[in-house]
């Protein structure tokens, strides 16, 4: 598991192998005049600055490159030139053969054009609901225009699927969510087994191979996944079909040798060339400041069904309101607070399923509030239905400083492997996540009992933790690629190197383990006498590596849990300012009552917003 280099939107593809780099750019419909700002369709681009982006690559030595040398250099044949850029255009619109074959003609440049079967199928007189419009067959590509496109030498056409570039319904609440990569709720019969996921899918690409392989004589070797939305087993699918590309639009750092899809840069808004030039000029360097609000879906989950959709109305409003840029949304129950899972908020096989919500609010914080969403998960603090089954793997374990650790799984039984393996996987199928957030039971104190195979308090279990981590991403990528990852961090380890024998947590080895280091800067949880100099001395702590200060969250309480009371947004805004004179980039706190509006919204946003202009929207 390595860091990802870039935290938040859509970057600049890919660095390769040594001397071999490509950028993918993704295109979509190109207008004579188009307003970037107010346009409906924001992935439109104007005629004029795209001519503007083609002599820019020109000018500054990019060199755009075919599918076919992509695929080249990916199984060892000729390197690519140095900067090489793949152009694509998506959805198959007429523009691609009016406005766009002609400039690749002029410049001489090769091209991929993805097709939706459906689209191209329209019977006269059906429109597509494409960006909020009603588009008609004859805006999309004519069979003579994809022949024309094939017959110039410089294009080739790959699948964008025959008819999922949708949405379908992912919950019984009604929620829509990609069709690639949600098993889909069928009412009476349930949601989708993973074969019956697998026979959908595999007859839709089949089809759309098929369609353009009759209109253009040569089947796809590529497919590009409507909304970036798929997982390694629907790659695995593409690629049966002869599918040997995959294309997405994560826009993270891959290597061109391996499997994953190739992700792109997604041009939208009518960017001027100066701004694609700085997109593809970006070189990793530090991360914009992410502020995260960490959530209960507890506090959303309600029995009666109008009351939680009213409870979700609230988080999404609050959210948006805030301004924060990314959510650490709660995926499992916890209605007796100790800090374990009882239940799940999504079907799996081992746990109850307190309410199918993950999906839908996830999904819905996503699209409708604008955030990232990492799914808060406990790595050992489960609840097991089977009592003798949770008696055999728990850890037997005292009380420490006045604080219980949660109910927790022995990590070195193969079954608690097995089983937390499972559920994380079944989480990674149920819905939408940009990321997994390793909750703070992922702790293994010197005098617990476990497994007699258990290394020794220290290093070893630290690294057995984080090996364990590494385990369950990898049973989660299947169904979500390219997951970033977090780690809950006790500020003891930070403040005493001596303290991992107690914990098995350590900063420096999760900051080169994990994208984010989610330190818990919580001086009363601490019992800090004086929180100003203890939060001082933590961001101190940190930031000695300027590396590790770069990729660590400091997470701030804002309810003492000892007291129960609240701290307050002004005592809360005050922390965060003071983090932030101290050199902290990224901040983030819990709990937040949207309820009860605790912390105040009006003095919490000022202090947590990623906006420029933190004020109240009209």
């Amino acid at each position: 598991m390595r860091r990802l280099l870039a935290l938040l939107g859509f970057v600049a593809l890919l660095v390769t192998a040594p001397a071999q780099a490509l950028f993918v750019l993704c295109y979509h419909d190109v207008r004579d005049a188009v307003d970037g700002e107010l346009d409906a369709d924001r992935a439109a681009i104007s005629t004029r600055h795209l001519v503007d982006h083609f002599e820019w690559l020109k000018a500054h030595g990019y060199v755009p490159v075919s599918l076919e040398q992509v695929l080249a250099a990916r199984d060892g044949g000729a390197v690519l030139p140095e900067r090489a850029v793949l152009l694509s255009f998506d959805d198959g619109l007429a523009s691609v053969a009016t406005r766009v074959l002609p400039l690749l003609r002029a410049y001489r440049y090769p091209a991929m054009v993805a097709v939706v079967g459906h689209w191209l199928d329209l019977p006269p007189g059906e429109n597509v609901d494409y960006a909020g419009e009603a588009v008609r067959r004859e805006d999309f590509l004519s069979a003579a225009q994809l022949r024309e496109l094939v017959d110039s030498g410089l294009v080739e056409i790959a699948s964008h699927s025959y008819d999922l570039h949708r949405s379908v319904p992912a919950n019984p609440q009604g929620g829509q969510s990609p069709a690639v990569t949600t098993r889909q709720w069928n009412g009476a019969q349930g949601y989708e087994t993973e074969a019956q996921w697998q026979a959908r899918i595999r007859a839709d690409l089949a089809r759309s191979a098929e369609q353009i392989r009759r209109l253009t004589g040569r089947a796809p070797r590529a497919i590009v996944w409507p909304y970036g939305a798929h997982s390694r087993a629907s790659d695995a699918i593409a690629a049966e079909l002869g599918m040997r590309a995959a294309f997405s639009l994560h826009g993270l750092e891959q290597s061109l040798a391996g499997d994953d899809a190739y992700a792109r840069l997604l041009i939208d808004a009518n960017p001027s060339a100066a701004m694609l030039a700085a997109e593809l000029r970006k070189d990793g360097g530090e991360p914009r400041p992410l502020r995260s609000v960490q959530i209960d879906l507890d506090a959303v989950y309600d029995p009666d069904e109008r009351q939680q959709a009213r409870n979700l109305d609230a988080l999404l409003e609050r959210v948006r309101a805030l301004g924060v840029n990314q959510v650490w949304l709660q995926a499992f129950a916890d209605p007796d607070g100790d800090g374990a899972a009882d239940a799940a908020y999504f079907p799996n096989r081992h746990l109850p399923m307190r309410a199918d919500l993950y999906s839908r609010v996830a999904w819905q914080l996503r699209s409708r509030a604008g955030v990232e969403v990492f799914a808060w998960m406990p790595v050992l603090g489960f609840v097991l239905p089977d009592a003798a089954q949770q008696r055999r793997l728990a850890i037997t374990a005292a009380s420490h400083d006045g604080r219980t650790d949660p109910p927790r799984l022995d990590p070195f039984c193969a079954d608690t492997r097995r089983i937390v393996g499972d559920v994380y996987e079944d989480l990674a199928a149920a819905g939408y996540m940009a990321g997994l957030l390793f909750g703070d039971d992922a702790v293994l104190r010197d005098d617990d009992g476990l497994a007699t195979d258990a290394p020794a308090p220290g290093r070893a279990r630290t690294d057995a933790l984080i090996g364990f981590t590494a385990e369950l991403v990898r049973r989660a990528a299947r169904w979500r690629p390219n997951l970033k990852t977090a780690r809950n961090l006790f500020a003891e380890p930070v403040l005493d190197p001596v303290a991992e024998r107690h914990t098995a947590q350590d900063l420096t080895r999760f900051a080169a383990s994990y994208d984010l280091v989610a330190v818990m800067a919580m001086p009363e949880l601490e019992n800090a006498a004086d929180s100003d100099t203890w939060l001082a001395r933590l961001a101190e702590a940190v930031a000695r590596d300027r590396t590790t200060l770069l990729h660590t969250v400091f997470e701030l309480q804002a309810r003492d849990w000892r007291s129960g009371k609240p701290i307050g947004a002004a005592r809360l805004a005050s922390r965060l300012r003071l983090l932030q004179q101290h050199g902290v980039r990224h901040l983030a706190y819990y709990p937040d009552d949207f309820l009860r509006d605790e912390p105040a919204l009006e003095t919490t946003r000022a202090a947590i917003s990623a906006s420029e202009h933190p004020y109240r929207r009209k």
